[in-house]
C-alpha cells in the first residue's frame, strides 16, 4: 500500500487518472483530474459527474480551498452563480491565492464596477500565478478606462508590482492599449519607480509600428530625469557624457567588430579630450559604429562636430549621415578627415523638407560594403561634441 501511495504521488500531476487508480484518496490527483476536465475544450464535459467527484473528495479534506473553488466553477457553469460565488468566497477564506476563485472574483468585481478591488485581486493573482496574465488581459481596457480603475493600476505600477513590465509590454501591442501604456509611464515618471529603458522601448517601438513618431518622441522627452534633461537638444547628450544609455532617442552602439567605442566625461579626460573615443583595431570595419534617433522639424540646420584624431587611416571613409527613417532616404552626410589633428571643427548645412520626414537616424558609419583586409582602419578618433542647430529662416 505504501508503494502504491508513493507512486500515486509521483503520477498525480502528469497522469492524475492513473494516480487515482493507485490511490482513490489522493486529493491532489483528483483536483488535477477535475481541473483538466474543466479545461478540456475538445470533449463534452459531464458536469454532474465532476460535481459528484469533487463533493466526494471534499469529505476527505474539508479545508482544501481548491475543492470549494472547483465545485464553485462547476456550479457557475451550471448557471447557479449565487451559490458558485459563495463557494468561491469560501475558497478565498481558506486560501487568498486560490486561482479559480480569484479569477471569478476578478470578473465579478469588474462587472459590478468595483475596479479598485478587482485590481487588488489581479495583483494577488499575478504575484502568485504570473503566467495567468492572459486570463485577466481582456478586462484591463475596462479597468483603465475608468478613473478609479486607472488610479488603482497606476498605484500598483508606482509600487513596482512584479507584473508591471508584462502589463506595459502587452498594452504596447494594441492601438488602444498603447495610449494607456504611454499615460502610465508618464504618470510614473516623477515617482520613486520611474519608467526604465525596456518599458520605454516597448511603448516607443509600439508607436513606431503604428508610424506615430510624435508621441514616441514626446514620451522620451517627458520621461527624462532632471539630470538627463541637462543633456537635451536636437542631439541628445551631444558631448557623449558616460551616463546610463539604452533609452530610445539616446546613443546606441551597435555590435561591431574592428573598433572600440567608449564615452569619457570631460572632467575625467586626459588633456581635455572628453567625448566619444573610437579606437580602430587595424581590421576592416563595415557599417555603423554609433547612432541615435532624432526628431528634427522641417527647416534649415547646421550639424557641427568638434573632433581630434591620432594616426587616423580610413581607407573606405568614415562619415556622419542623417537619414530619414520613413520614408527612407539620406538627407545629409559629412566626412571625417584622416590624419592627426586637435579639436578640429567640421560642419555642414542641410534642410528637412516640410512634413517629409517626421523622424531621422543619425549614424557614424563607413562606406565599406565588404570586409576586405586590404582596407584596414587604424588610429583613434575622439569626438568632443556633435550638435545640430536650427538656422534662421
Amino acid at each position: 500500500m505504501a508503494s502504491s501511495i508513493g507512486l500515486s504521488r509521483f503520477l498525480e500531476t502528469e497522469t492524475p487518472t492513473v494516480a487515482l487508480a493507485l490511490d482513490p484518496f489522493n486529493v491532489d490527483a483528483l483536483t488535477a483530474e477535475i481541473s483538466g476536465d474543466l479545461n478540456d475544450t475538445n470533449n463534452a464535459i459531464d458536469l454532474d459527474a465532476l460535481l459528484a467527484k469533487a463533493k466526494r473528495a471534499l469529505t476527505f479534506d474539508l479545508a482544501d480551498a481548491r475543492l470549494y473553488s472547483l465545485i464553485g466553477e462547476i456550479k457557475y457553469r451550471q448557471g447557479e452563480k449565487d451559490e458558485a460565488y459563495q463557494l468561491f468566497d469560501q475558497a478565498r477564506k481558506l486560501s487568498k491565492t486560490e486561482i479559480h476563485a480569484l479569477q471569478r472574483s476578478i470578473g465579478r468585481n469588474i462587472e459590478a464596477g468595483d475596479l479598485p478591488k478587482a485590481v487588488g485581486e489581479i495583483d494577488i493573482l499575478l504575484r502568485r500565478w504570473p503566467d495567468q496574465f492572459p486570463a485577466v488581459a481582456d478586462g484591463l481596457p475596462t479597468i483603465l478606462s475608468n478613473s478609479e480603475g486607472y488610479q488603482a493600476v497606476l498605484a500598483a505600477i508606482r509600487a513596482e508590482a512584479p507584473w508591471r513590465a508584462t502589463l506595459i509590454y502587452a498594452l504596447s501591442k494594441t492601438p488602444r492599449g498603447i495610449d494607456f501604456a504611454n499615460r502610465l509611464l508618464l504618470d510614473s515618471a516623477g515617482s520613486s519607480a520611474p519608467p526604465n529603458s525596456s518599458e520605454l522601448s516597448a511603448v516607443i517601438s509600439g508607436y513606431f509600428r503604428q508610424k506615430q513618431y510624435g508621441p514616441a518622441y514626446r514620451l522620451f522627452l517627458f520621461t527624462l530625469s532632471e539630470q538627463e534633461r541637462k543633456l537635451g537638444g536636437y542631439v541628445f547628450n551631444s558631448t557623449f557624457e558616460p551616463v546610463s544609455r539604452g533609452k530610445p532617442f539616446d546613443w546606441q552602439i551597435p555590435g561591431q567588430s574592428g573598433l572600440e567605442v567608449t564615452f569619457v566625461t570631460s572632467q575625467d579626460a586626459v588633456e581635455g579630450e572628453g567625448g566619444a573615443t573610437v579606437r580602430f583595431l587595424n581590421t576592416p570595419v563595415k557599417n555603423t559604429a554609433l547612432q541615435q534617433l532624432v526628431s528634427l522639424p522641417s527647416g534649415s540646420y547646421k550639424i557641427s562636430l568638434i573632433a581630434s584624431a591620432r594616426n587616423l587611416k580610413l581607407p573606405k571613409g568614415l562619415f556622419w549621415s542623417i537619414r530619414c527613417v520613413d520614408p527612407a532616404g539620406e538627407i545629409a552626410r559629412f566626412n571625417i578627415p584622416e590624419g592627426t589633428y586637435n579639436r578640429q571643427t567640421l560642419s555642414q548645412e542641410f534642410s528637412v523638407g516640410p512634413a517629409a520626414c517626421p523622424i531621422q537616424l543619425l549614424t557614424l558609419q563607413t562606406a565599406a560594403i565588404a570586409e576586405s583586409w586590404r582596407f584596414r582602419y587604424v588610429g583613434t578618433l575622439v569626438m568632443h561634441k556633435l550638435s545640430v542647430e536650427r538656422l534662421p529662416s
